[in-house]
C-alpha cells in the first residue's frame, strides 16, 4: 500500500516551467490515470514522481515521507516505459530477473518470482527466448513482468501501448485490467494519450493542459460532468460538438443568437442569469438523433458518412458560420447518404452549457 501526496510541485527546463504548482493526492490501491494533449506535462509529472526528473519546486511524497531527494531506486517504484527498455542479449527470464540478480536476492527467489509473474502473464513459453524473438505485445508484457517481480508498491506505466496495433493494445489493455485485479494493493498510475485505456482502466482520471491540472475525477463524472470546455471536449470520441453564441432571453426556452445571426431555442432556463452574454452549448455525437422536422433543433446536410459498422459517423453542416461540421454517431443500419438533408434534436438533458469563460454552467 502506498499513498502518494504531490503540493505546490513545479518542474522547469532552463527558462521554460513545465509543470505550474501540481497539488494532486492518490490513494493507496487506486489506479490513476494523466490524460491530456501533446505537451500537457503528463509525462514529465509522472518522471518526477519516479525520480527521473528533479522536482524544482513543491514536494512529492510516499506514505507521508518526502522523497524529493531520495534515490529513484530506493522509492518503491517500478516504471513501465513506451520503448519496453529490454536488454537484446538477455532472455525473457534474464530481463525479467536482471533487477532481482543485482540486488543480491537468493536464486529460489528470483526463480520463484519469474515463474509466478510470467504465469500471471502469459509469457511461461517464452522465458528462453531473446527479445528480437517476441512480438511487441510480448516485448511489452516482459516489461510489465520486470516491473511485477520486484514487488513494487507504486507501478509507472508511461504510454505503454503506444508502439503497438491495435488489436494488441486491445489485448494488452485487457492483461493490465487483470494484473491490477489481481494486485489490489499496488498503486498504479498511467500515463496515456488515448482516452478509451483512461476510461476503461483508471478509478479517477487526472486531466492536464499546459502544466496545469484541469479536472480530477471518476471517467464517468469527467464525461457526464466536465468541469470546463476543455475536458468536454477531450473526453469524448468523437469530441464533443460546441455551438457559441449570445443569449437573447431566458424561460423554459432559452434563444441563443448564434454568430451568423441563427437562432437557436434550447431548453436550458439555467441560462436566464446570462442575457446578453456569451455561451457555449455543447452536444456530444453519441447524443444526437434523427427526429421529424418539427422537432428539429438542428438542420442541415450531410456532408460524409464514415461507416463502422455497428455505429456511423455522420457529419452534418449545419450552415452556420459560428459552428464547424457536426457529428451526430447514428446506428449503422440507417440510411444516410452524403446531400441528404437532416433533422437533428439532442436526447433530454444531453445539453452542456459552458460561459464565456469556458466554465460549465450548473
Amino acid at each position: 500500500m502506498a499513498e502518494l501526496t504531490l503540493r505546490g510541485v513545479r518542474k522547469t527546463f532552463g527558462n521554460m516551467e513545465v509543470l505550474h504548482g501540481v497539488d494532486l493526492d492518490i490513494l493507496s490501491g487506486e489506479f490513476v490515470a494523466f490524460v491530456g494533449p501533446s505537451g500537457c506535462g503528463k509525462s514529465t509529472l509522472l518522471r518526477c514522481i519516479a525520480g527521473l526528473e528533479d522536482i524544482s519546486e513543491g514536494e512529492f511524497a510516499i506514505d507521508g515521507q518526502v522523497m524529493n531527494d531520495v534515490a529513484p531506486a530506493r522509492r518503491g517504484i517500478a516504471m513501465v516505459f513506451q520503448s519496453y527498455a529490454l536488454y537484446p542479449h538477455m532472455t525473457v527470464f534474464q530481463n525479467m530477473a536482471f533487477g532481482m540478480q543485482i540486488s543480491g536476492m537468493k536464486k529460489d527467489e528470483i526463480n520463484c518470482r519469474v515463474q509466478k509473474a510470467a504465469e500471471s502473464l502469459q509469457l511461461t513459453p517464452y522465458l528462453d527466448r531473446y527479445p528480437k524473438a517476441l512480438s511487441g505485445g510480448q516485448r511489452q508484457r516482459v516489461a510489465i513482468g520486470r516491473a511485477i517481480v520486484r514487488d513494487p508498491s507504486v507501478f509507472l506505466f508511461d504510454e505503454p501501448l503506444s508502439n503497438l496495433d491495435a488489436a494488441l493494445r486491445a489485448a494488452t489493455r485487457v492483461e493490465i485490467a487483470k494484473l491490477k485485479k489481481s494486485m489490489p494493493q499496488a498503486t498504479m498510475i498511467y500515463v496515456t494519450h488515448d482516452q478509451v485505456e483512461a476510461m476503461t482502466l483508471a478509478d479517477r482520471i487526472v486531466v492536464l493542459r499546459g502544466g496545469r491540472i484541469e479536472q480530477v475525477g471518476r471517467p464517468i463524472d469527467l464525461y457526464r460532468r466536465p468541469a470546463n470546455l476543455f475536458v468536454a471536449r477531450f473526453i469524448g470520441s468523437p469530441a464533443m460538438n460546441v455551438l457559441t453564441g449570445l443569449v437573447e432571453a431566458d424561460g423554459p426556452v432559452t434563444r441563443v443568437r448564434l454568430a451568423g445571426g441563427e437562432t437557436l431555442e434550447l431548453p436550458l432556463p439555467n441560462l436566464a442569469a446570462l442575457a446578453g452574454r456569451t455561451v457555449h452549448v455543447g452536444i456530444r455525437p453519441e447524443d444526437l438523433r434523427l427526429v421529424p422536422e418539427a422537432e428539429a433543433m438542428l438542420r442541415g446536410r450531410v456532408a460524409l458518412v464514415e461507416q463502422l459498422g455497428e455505429i456511423q459517423l455522420v457529419h452534418v453542416d449545419l450552415g452556420v458560420a459560428s459552428a464547424a461540421t457536426f457529428i451526430a454517431k447514428l446506428p449503422g443500419g440507417m440510411e444516410i447518404a452524403e446531400g441528404m438533408q437532416v433533422n437533428l434534436s439532442a436526447r433530454p438533458g444531453a445539453l452542456y452549457p459552458f460561459d464565456e469563460a469556458e466554465r460549465a454552467i450548473a
